[in-house]
């Protein structure tokens, strides 16, 4: 009998705005580790971004690309008038510069185009390129938000919109296509819609957006996971609880740092910066148990995640699933987490951590993991626990070959459900060290 062909493996087209090291915040490192995970699945996963985006934003040219593991390939768009691009796709809501780039990439014969933040690498006209099983996830709510965040005014939580003058506020030219039903009629070649947390889905449901979105976990890389360090030594001499992130407004160290005051019994220490810190330094101002570290060098993160009583999560707006929480949870770090966006859900899937709601359950909060080192550690020990298990690489990977074998299925693409069946079986052959 003649052997069986080998089934060629799938081929993944991952399309973002931002990829590292042209990226600012949380998506681009994300799709990042989320392209290392699919070749260790054993995936083929081409990147396509636009570099315009970034040279826009910051007037420098791109600095050079990252090395990839095999597996991955990145190719990176690029024009000699960014910021024309960029304002272009901004405007018009489609791919202009790049649109031929962009078709011919994806007209390579994958089984998946996934999209990410496509906000100014096409927007939603960027859908309706390729032919492949198309899944879309939310790393921001820019799909009901023309600044992102619902963040109103650049001052205030949304919670009606006044679109126009909002886009003002925030100094970016409004985008008319969004009253034209272009993202609606756009969105019908999206096969999935996937969200990151529950607080995400229904806010886009809340603001308008018509498609069901299906909840996918995070997940923390294998290979993150694997380079933990070993020392137990603080980095620190006094008790400390730690803040990591960027110092902007819509964080909500405002409302933190005049909390800490004498009584408590541990510093706060604040990893990053932004354009908000001169603020948040005169706030801090005759505070001597609150310290700003700059931006911290991140093979230096995971001892100062190990060593503190807890990680403070303050923000003021809608995060969509902050990685900060499961580099804590890594390191056994509880947290405290503001009772908004995700953080309910991942405190309820954890058992890892304390909410507040205001002042007096943030100083609460604080004082319990200041002085109960057991219950501390039981709260660390559990969001320990949930890394390992529910945000694992392998559960993440698991969840997304079944939802593409789903729609492969339903779409009748029986090349990738073959390519999907095989994945996975090696995957659990792997598991069971055969």
């Amino acid at each position: 009998m003649a052997k069986p062909q080998p089934v060629p493996p799938l081929r993944v087209a991952l399309v973002t705005t931002f990829y590292p090291p042209c990226n600012f915040g949380g998506d681009g490192r994300y799709v990042r580790s989320f392209a290392h995970a699919l070749a260790r699945a054993g995936c083929e996963v081409e990147v396509i971004y636009d570099a315009d985006a970034w040279c826009a934003m910051t007037g420098q040219e791109p600095p050079p690309p990252l090395p990839e593991p095999p597996g991955v390939t990145v190719h990176r768009l690029s024009s000699r008038w960014p910021t024309g691009s960029a304002l272009l796709t901004q405007q018009i809501g489609k791919p202009v510069v790049q649109r031929d780039a962009i078709s011919a990439l994806l007209g390579r014969g994958f089984d998946v185009i996934h999209y990410h933040n496509i906000s100014l690498v096409g927007g939603p006209g960027v859908w309706a390129l390729g032919d492949a099983v198309k899944l879309h996830t939310a790393h921001e709510h820019w799909m009901v938000c023309a600044n992102h965040v619902l963040w109103r005014y650049n001052r205030e939580l949304c919670d009606a919109r006044d679109c126009f003058k909002c886009s003002l506020a925030f100094h970016r030219p409004p985008q008319l296509w969004r009253s034209t039903g272009l993202l609606e009629r756009e969105a019908a070649h999206v096969d999935e819609f996937i969200a990151l947390s529950h607080s995400v889905a229904e806010n886009h449901r809340a603001f308008g957006f018509k498609r069901e979105m299906r909840q996918m976990a995070s997940f923390m890389p294998a290979d993150e996971t694997e380079a933990r360090g070993a020392s137990a030594q603080s980095p620190y001499p006094r008790p400390y609880f730690l803040f990591v992130g960027r110092l902007e407004v819509i964080k909500g160290l405002q409302d933190v740092i005049p909390a800490w005051d004498e009584r408590i019994p541990a510093d706060l220490l604040i990893a990053g910066e932004g354009n908000y810190g001169a603020e948040l330094h005169e706030l801090a101002k005759g505070k001597a148990n609150v310290h700003f570290l700059g931006q911290v060098d991140p093979a230096k993160l995971p001892g100062l995640y190990r060593n503190a009583r807890a990680l403070i999560a303050c923000s003021r707006c809608y995060e969509v699933f902050p990685m900060v929480a499961l580099e804590a949870f890594r390191e056994a770090t509880p947290l405290i987490a503001r009772d908004l966006g995700p953080y309910a859900q991942i405190l309820d899937e954890s058992g890892g951590g304390l909410l507040f709601t205001d002042s007096e359950s943030l100083r609460v909060a604080v004082m319990t993991l200041a002085t109960d080192t057991a219950l501390r550690d039981r709260l660390g020990a559990s969001g320990q626990a949930a890394v390992a298990t529910r945000w694992s690489e392998a559960t993440a990977m698991h969840d997304y070959l079944a939802l593409v074998r789903e729609v492969a299925v339903r779409r009748g693409r029986s090349e990738t459900v073959a390519r999907v069946d095989a994945l996975e079986d090696a995957l659990d052959i792997n598991a069971l060290g055969v």
